[in-house]
């Protein structure tokens, strides 16, 4: 699977792991995000969202929450007991609109509940809040001796 999408020269492009098990919705994804300036590397699976989250330690994950195996939501949960990750802002995108939903979402350790269809501005202007939100608040944090 192409993991790596786009580079533009003499930038640092913000990396978002993109998490969705159904191939159309994550290439057209995958494409309005790197239309939108973010490198993007993908997973198909709960699985492969942890993995890649720990060695590629993206800026911002978009994860689906239906998907078979390990859904959505578990794989969020083990994504937070990574002391690294712990900040990494997550999207969860989902077809179920319900209250409950978004609820779970939110306690499994998610930051923000996207549910489909939704306004591609939408989630422009809710990935641009997240990540200058996190951008601030490393900026702002103590030293710990760990930055890289």
């Amino acid at each position: 699977m192409d993991q790596t999408v786009s580079i533009r020269a003499g930038s640092a492009l913000p990396t978002i792991l993109l998490v969705e098990d159904f191939d159309d919705t994550r290439l057209m994804m995958k494409m309005w995000l790197v239309k939108n300036g973010y490198r993007v590397i993908e997973a198909e699976t709960g699985e492969e969202a942890i993995s890649l989250a720990q060695s590629e330690r993206p800026d911002l994950i978009i994860m689906d929450v239906m998907m078979p195996g390990m859904n959505g939501l578990d794989a969020t949960q083990r994504i937070r007991q990574d002391r690294a990750l712990r900040r990494t802002p997550i999207v969860a995108v989902s077809a179920y609109g319900a209250e409950e939903y978004r609820s779970l979402a939110l306690d499994a350790g998610c930051n923000e509940y996207v549910s489909t269809p939704f306004e591609p501005q939408t989630l422009a202007d809710l990935i641009k809040d997240l990540l200058q939100d996190e951008e601030s608040a490393h900026s702002n944090a103590p030293p710990t001796g760990f930055e890289h």
